[in-house]
Protein backbone atom coordinates (compact mmCIF):
# COMPACT_ATOMS: atom_id res chain seq x y z
CA UNK A 1 0.00 0.00 0.00
CA UNK A 2 1.10 3.39 -0.96
CA UNK A 3 2.29 5.76 1.98
CA UNK A 4 0.16 8.56 2.45
CA UNK A 5 1.44 11.95 2.08
CA UNK A 6 -1.05 13.96 4.36
CA UNK A 7 -2.66 15.97 1.88
CA UNK A 8 -6.12 15.16 1.93
CA UNK A 9 -6.99 16.04 -1.67
CA UNK A 10 -3.42 14.46 -3.14
CA UNK A 11 -4.41 11.36 -0.98
CA UNK A 12 -7.47 10.79 -2.61
CA UNK A 13 -6.46 11.51 -6.25
CA UNK A 14 -4.06 9.01 -5.22
CA UNK A 15 -6.76 6.34 -3.73
CA UNK A 16 -9.05 6.80 -7.00
CA UNK A 17 -6.20 6.89 -9.04
CA UNK A 18 -5.07 3.74 -7.88
CA UNK A 19 -8.71 1.85 -7.60
CA UNK A 20 -9.12 2.77 -11.47
CA UNK A 21 -5.49 1.51 -12.40
CA UNK A 22 -6.31 -2.03 -10.37
CA UNK A 23 -9.72 -2.03 -11.92
CA UNK A 24 -8.48 -2.51 -15.74
CA UNK A 25 -5.66 -4.38 -14.93
CA UNK A 26 -8.30 -6.96 -13.43
CA UNK A 27 -10.25 -6.69 -16.47
CA UNK A 28 -6.97 -7.51 -18.43
CA UNK A 29 -5.94 -10.28 -16.15
CA UNK A 30 -9.31 -12.12 -16.59
CA UNK A 31 -9.48 -11.49 -20.41
CA UNK A 32 -5.89 -13.06 -20.54
CA UNK A 33 -7.32 -15.51 -18.20
CA UNK A 34 -10.36 -16.21 -20.15
CA UNK A 35 -11.94 -16.30 -17.31
CA UNK A 36 -15.84 -15.74 -17.58
CA UNK A 37 -16.91 -11.60 -17.76
CA UNK A 38 -19.54 -11.86 -15.54
CA UNK A 39 -17.34 -12.62 -12.50
CA UNK A 40 -15.89 -9.60 -12.23
CA UNK A 41 -19.23 -7.74 -12.19
CA UNK A 42 -21.09 -6.42 -9.29
CA UNK A 43 -23.82 -8.07 -8.19
CA UNK A 44 -27.32 -6.62 -9.53
CA UNK A 45 -29.60 -7.11 -6.87
CA UNK A 46 -33.00 -7.12 -9.03
CA UNK A 47 -31.88 -10.42 -10.84
CA UNK A 48 -30.76 -12.00 -7.65
CA UNK A 49 -33.81 -11.48 -6.01
CA UNK A 50 -35.58 -12.90 -9.16
CA UNK A 51 -33.35 -15.62 -9.17
CA UNK A 52 -33.88 -16.45 -5.27
CA UNK A 53 -37.16 -15.60 -5.08
CA UNK A 54 -38.48 -13.44 -2.69
CA UNK A 55 -41.05 -13.96 0.42
CA UNK A 56 -40.23 -10.61 2.53
CA UNK A 57 -38.25 -7.94 4.23
CA UNK A 58 -37.38 -6.66 7.85
CA UNK A 59 -35.70 -3.41 8.95
CA UNK A 60 -32.74 -4.32 11.22
CA UNK A 61 -31.86 -1.09 11.64
CA UNK A 62 -28.40 0.46 11.95
CA UNK A 63 -25.81 -1.89 11.99
CA UNK A 64 -21.76 -2.47 12.00
CA UNK A 65 -20.94 -4.65 8.62
CA UNK A 66 -18.12 -5.98 7.07
CA UNK A 67 -17.28 -4.37 3.42
CA UNK A 68 -15.96 -7.28 2.04
CA UNK A 69 -19.43 -8.60 2.52
CA UNK A 70 -20.63 -6.34 0.24
CA UNK A 71 -20.96 -7.45 -3.64
CA UNK A 72 -23.76 -6.01 -5.52
CA UNK A 73 -26.12 -2.78 -5.94
CA UNK A 74 -29.59 -2.00 -6.58
CA UNK A 75 -28.73 0.46 -9.44
CA UNK A 76 -25.69 1.02 -9.61
CA UNK A 77 -24.21 -1.91 -11.54
CA UNK A 78 -22.93 -0.29 -14.11
CA UNK A 79 -20.38 2.59 -12.26
CA UNK A 80 -18.21 -0.36 -9.76
CA UNK A 81 -16.73 -3.60 -10.44
CA UNK A 82 -16.79 -6.60 -7.99
CA UNK A 83 -14.82 -4.77 -5.91
CA UNK A 84 -16.32 -1.42 -5.94
CA UNK A 85 -13.25 0.29 -7.81
CA UNK A 86 -14.63 2.66 -10.09
CA UNK A 87 -14.89 2.02 -13.70
CA UNK A 88 -16.91 5.19 -14.75
CA UNK A 89 -14.51 8.40 -15.14
CA UNK A 90 -17.54 10.53 -14.52
CA UNK A 91 -17.36 9.22 -10.44
CA UNK A 92 -14.66 10.92 -9.98
CA UNK A 93 -14.81 14.24 -9.04
CA UNK A 94 -17.49 12.90 -6.12
CA UNK A 95 -15.63 10.03 -5.15
CA UNK A 96 -12.66 13.01 -4.78
CA UNK A 97 -14.77 14.95 -2.60
CA UNK A 98 -15.85 12.53 -0.16
CA UNK A 99 -12.75 10.75 -0.17
CA UNK A 100 -10.82 14.13 0.58
CA UNK A 101 -13.58 15.09 3.40
CA UNK A 102 -13.21 11.73 4.99
CA UNK A 103 -9.61 12.25 5.41
CA UNK A 104 -9.77 15.61 6.92
CA UNK A 105 -11.91 13.72 9.65
CA UNK A 106 -15.27 14.34 8.63
CA UNK A 107 -18.24 12.14 9.48
CA UNK A 108 -20.01 10.23 6.64
CA UNK A 109 -23.62 9.27 6.70
CA UNK A 110 -24.04 5.35 7.29
CA UNK A 111 -24.71 3.94 3.85
CA UNK A 112 -28.42 1.87 3.28
CA UNK A 113 -28.17 -2.02 2.01
CA UNK A 114 -30.48 -4.85 1.63
CA UNK A 115 -28.77 -7.87 3.43
CA UNK A 116 -29.05 -11.28 1.41
CA UNK A 117 -28.29 -14.22 3.03
CA UNK A 118 -24.60 -12.99 3.38
CA UNK A 119 -24.38 -10.72 0.92
CA UNK A 120 -25.14 -7.40 1.02
CA UNK A 121 -26.38 -4.68 -1.70
CA UNK A 122 -26.03 -1.25 -1.76
CA UNK A 123 -29.20 1.27 -2.02
CA UNK A 124 -27.37 4.41 -1.24
CA UNK A 125 -23.44 5.03 -0.40
CA UNK A 126 -22.14 4.02 -3.70
CA UNK A 127 -19.57 6.07 -3.51
CA UNK A 128 -18.65 5.55 0.72
CA UNK A 129 -18.28 1.69 -0.38
CA UNK A 130 -15.94 2.08 -2.56
CA UNK A 131 -13.61 4.62 -0.85
CA UNK A 132 -13.93 1.87 2.08
CA UNK A 133 -12.91 -0.94 -0.54
CA UNK A 134 -9.91 1.54 -1.92
CA UNK A 135 -8.63 1.96 1.91
CA UNK A 136 -8.67 -1.78 2.85
CA UNK A 137 -11.36 -0.80 5.65
CA UNK A 138 -12.69 -3.61 7.02
CA UNK A 139 -16.00 -2.52 8.48
CA UNK A 140 -18.45 0.28 7.71
CA UNK A 141 -21.77 1.36 9.47
CA UNK A 142 -25.02 0.57 7.57
CA UNK A 143 -28.68 0.15 7.79
CA UNK A 144 -29.88 -2.65 6.64
CA UNK A 145 -32.88 -4.25 5.49
CA UNK A 146 -32.81 -8.26 5.56
CA UNK A 147 -34.43 -9.75 2.69
CA UNK A 148 -35.99 -13.90 2.93
CA UNK A 149 -36.03 -15.62 -0.16
CA UNK A 150 -37.44 -18.30 -1.39
CA UNK A 151 -33.99 -20.31 -2.59
CA UNK A 152 -30.99 -19.84 -0.49
CA UNK A 153 -27.98 -17.10 -1.72
CA UNK A 154 -25.30 -19.54 -0.62
CA UNK A 155 -22.94 -20.05 -4.13
CA UNK A 156 -23.95 -16.97 -5.34
CA UNK A 157 -20.92 -15.44 -6.76
CA UNK A 158 -21.52 -14.22 -10.17
CA UNK A 159 -24.44 -13.87 -12.61
CA UNK A 160 -24.01 -17.12 -13.99
CA UNK A 161 -25.08 -18.49 -10.67
CA UNK A 162 -28.44 -17.17 -10.63
CA UNK A 163 -29.41 -19.61 -13.85
CA UNK A 164 -29.20 -22.74 -11.83
CA UNK A 165 -30.87 -20.79 -8.41
CA UNK A 166 -33.65 -19.38 -11.23
CA UNK A 167 -34.01 -23.09 -12.19
CA UNK A 168 -34.31 -24.50 -8.97
CA UNK A 169 -36.42 -21.80 -7.62
CA UNK A 170 -39.23 -22.98 -10.43
CA UNK A 171 -38.43 -26.92 -9.93
CA UNK A 172 -39.37 -26.07 -5.82
CA UNK A 173 -42.25 -24.37 -7.34
CA UNK A 174 -43.24 -28.09 -9.15
CA UNK A 175 -41.92 -30.08 -6.65
CA UNK A 176 -42.26 -28.53 -3.11
CA UNK A 177 -40.13 -30.78 -0.95
CA UNK A 178 -39.18 -29.47 2.60
CA UNK A 179 -36.47 -29.31 4.79
CA UNK A 180 -34.01 -31.81 4.37
CA UNK A 181 -35.51 -33.43 1.21
CA UNK A 182 -35.16 -30.18 -0.85
CA UNK A 183 -31.72 -29.50 0.54
CA UNK A 184 -30.71 -33.53 -0.58
CA UNK A 185 -31.97 -32.54 -4.28
CA UNK A 186 -29.54 -30.28 -5.69
CA UNK A 187 -28.08 -30.11 -9.60
CA UNK A 188 -24.83 -28.38 -11.10
CA UNK A 189 -26.31 -27.62 -14.47
CA UNK A 190 -29.78 -25.42 -13.78
CA UNK A 191 -31.50 -27.11 -16.82
CA UNK A 192 -31.78 -30.65 -14.98
CA UNK A 193 -33.98 -29.23 -12.55
CA UNK A 194 -36.71 -28.66 -15.34
CA UNK A 195 -35.97 -32.23 -16.67
CA UNK A 196 -35.88 -33.87 -12.92
CA UNK A 197 -39.56 -31.68 -12.29
CA UNK A 198 -40.88 -32.92 -15.27
CA UNK A 199 -39.88 -37.13 -14.30
CA UNK A 200 -41.45 -36.32 -10.80
CA UNK A 201 -44.99 -34.69 -12.32
CA UNK A 202 -45.20 -37.86 -14.69
CA UNK A 203 -44.45 -40.23 -11.51
CA UNK A 204 -47.08 -38.28 -9.75
CA UNK A 205 -49.34 -39.35 -12.60
CA UNK A 206 -48.45 -42.44 -12.43
CA UNK A 207 -49.30 -42.84 -8.92
CA UNK A 208 -52.50 -41.20 -9.15
CA UNK A 209 -53.73 -43.50 -11.76
CA UNK A 210 -52.53 -46.49 -10.14
CA UNK A 211 -54.55 -45.34 -6.78
CA UNK A 212 -57.52 -43.71 -8.37
CA UNK A 213 -56.81 -40.87 -5.74
CA UNK A 214 -55.73 -36.92 -6.21
CA UNK A 215 -52.94 -35.99 -4.61
CA UNK A 216 -51.78 -32.28 -4.73
CA UNK A 217 -47.77 -31.57 -5.34
CA UNK A 218 -47.02 -31.22 -2.06
CA UNK A 219 -48.11 -35.15 -1.76
CA UNK A 220 -46.58 -36.43 -4.76
CA UNK A 221 -43.33 -34.19 -4.04
CA UNK A 222 -43.22 -36.42 -0.23
CA UNK A 223 -43.84 -39.58 -1.64
CA UNK A 224 -41.63 -39.44 -4.94
CA UNK A 225 -38.84 -38.41 -2.43
CA UNK A 226 -39.49 -41.54 -0.04
CA UNK A 227 -40.65 -43.95 -2.41
CA UNK A 228 -38.91 -43.26 -5.58
CA UNK A 229 -35.91 -41.52 -5.30
CA UNK A 230 -33.99 -42.91 -2.59
CA UNK A 231 -34.03 -46.46 -3.08
CA UNK A 232 -33.41 -45.52 -6.14
CA UNK A 233 -30.39 -43.67 -5.03
CA UNK A 234 -29.29 -46.59 -2.80
CA UNK A 235 -29.68 -48.79 -5.39
CA UNK A 236 -27.20 -47.02 -7.96
CA UNK A 237 -25.21 -45.75 -5.20
CA UNK A 238 -24.63 -49.88 -4.34
CA UNK A 239 -23.96 -50.33 -8.20
CA UNK A 240 -21.14 -47.41 -7.82
CA UNK A 241 -22.70 -45.89 -11.16
CA UNK A 242 -21.70 -42.02 -11.39
CA UNK A 243 -19.66 -41.74 -8.39
CA UNK A 244 -19.00 -38.11 -8.81
CA UNK A 245 -23.05 -37.01 -9.62
CA UNK A 246 -25.22 -35.43 -6.60
CA UNK A 247 -28.03 -37.56 -5.96
CA UNK A 248 -29.89 -36.06 -7.58
CA UNK A 249 -28.16 -35.70 -11.03
CA UNK A 250 -27.43 -39.60 -10.46
CA UNK A 251 -31.35 -40.10 -10.00
CA UNK A 252 -31.97 -38.24 -13.27
CA UNK A 253 -29.52 -40.35 -15.48
CA UNK A 254 -30.16 -43.69 -14.37
CA UNK A 255 -34.01 -42.89 -14.66
CA UNK A 256 -33.43 -41.45 -18.21
CA UNK A 257 -31.23 -44.34 -19.16
CA UNK A 258 -33.88 -46.67 -17.33
CA UNK A 259 -36.73 -46.37 -19.66
CA UNK A 260 -34.41 -45.72 -22.56
CA UNK A 261 -33.25 -49.34 -22.17
CA UNK A 262 -36.33 -50.97 -21.22
CA UNK A 263 -39.30 -48.87 -21.70
CA UNK A 264 -41.03 -49.57 -17.87
CA UNK A 265 -41.25 -47.52 -15.08
CA UNK A 266 -40.21 -50.14 -13.14
CA UNK A 267 -36.58 -51.11 -10.80
CA UNK A 268 -34.77 -54.77 -10.47
CA UNK A 269 -30.99 -55.26 -10.22
CA UNK A 270 -31.04 -56.48 -14.05
CA UNK A 271 -32.25 -53.32 -14.24
CA UNK A 272 -29.65 -51.15 -12.49
CA UNK A 273 -27.00 -53.54 -13.88
CA UNK A 274 -27.90 -52.72 -17.53
CA UNK A 275 -27.57 -48.89 -16.59
CA UNK A 276 -24.58 -49.10 -14.87
CA UNK A 277 -22.75 -50.93 -17.92
CA UNK A 278 -24.17 -48.53 -20.25
CA UNK A 279 -23.02 -45.31 -18.09
CA UNK A 280 -19.43 -47.54 -18.35
CA UNK A 281 -19.42 -48.02 -21.70
CA UNK A 282 -20.32 -44.46 -22.94
CA UNK A 283 -18.33 -42.42 -19.85
CA UNK A 284 -21.26 -40.52 -18.92
CA UNK A 285 -20.17 -37.73 -16.07
CA UNK A 286 -22.09 -35.16 -14.24
CA UNK A 287 -23.70 -32.68 -16.58
CA UNK A 288 -23.42 -35.11 -19.48
CA UNK A 289 -26.64 -37.38 -19.14
CA UNK A 290 -28.51 -36.42 -22.69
Amino acid sequence: MARDTGFPDADARADFDRARRRASLARLAAWIMRQPGDVAEVLPYDEVIAALGLVSERNLGLQVIEVASIVGSVDRTGDFDRYFRPINPALRARWLRLAAAQRRGESMPPIVVKRVGDMHFVVDGHHRVSIAFARHFETIDAYVTEVVTRVSATGVNARSDLLVKDHRRLFLSRVPLDGAQRDAVRMSDGWDYSRLAESVEAWGFRLMQETGEFAGRPEVARRWFGEEFLPVVRMARAAEILPEATDAELYLFVACERYRLVRRHAWSEEIMDAVSEQARAHGWAPGRFF
